[in-house]
């Protein structure tokens, strides 16, 4: 769940404009996120943690609100941005969910689970695994 994760954005400032861009790098740190270029290419990546980035995406879309623009127009500034990142978003679903909720709903979602299935499928440690299993079963 702690892990990076990188998204790219091609053709960032072509889609958006520099200044959008420059915008979207200053609120990326506030969510210690990096949006930044790759290499010397025209592309564009935006790298954090997945609830950084999910929190980041999060303000880009109130920022847009704020200037009197909804996120769902077409002529909103970080919209293209926001649809990349929360696309990506989808694939890393797993990493959003804090442990304890993942390992509930896993047992909750197939009772017969091994501690050791649990341990392998979300890379905790045998004690959490059993704590969760404990929860569970008070229920």
């Amino acid at each position: 769940m702690n892990e990076a994760i990188t998204i790219l954005l091609p053709s960032l400032i072509h889609r958006i404009g520099r200044e959008v861009v420059n915008r979207a790098k200053v609120i990326a740190t506030q969510y210690h996120c990096e949006l930044k270029r790759v290499r010397r290419s025209r592309n564009w990546q935006l790298t954090g943690e997945a609830v950084n980035i999910q929190s980041f995406t999060s303000d880009l879309s109130a920022e847009s609100m704020k200037a009197g623009r909804p996120a769902v127009r077409g002529d909103d500034e970080f919209r293209y941005l926001i649809q990349k990142i929360e696309t990506a978003l989808l694939s890393h679903a797993d990493k959003l969910e804090p442990l304890a909720a993942k390992l509930t709903r896993l047992i909750n979602e197939n009772p017969n689970i091994t501690l050791a299935e649990l341990v392998h499928i979300t890379d905790c440690t045998m004690s959490e695994a059993r704590t969760a299993r404990f929860d569970a079963e008070l229920w």
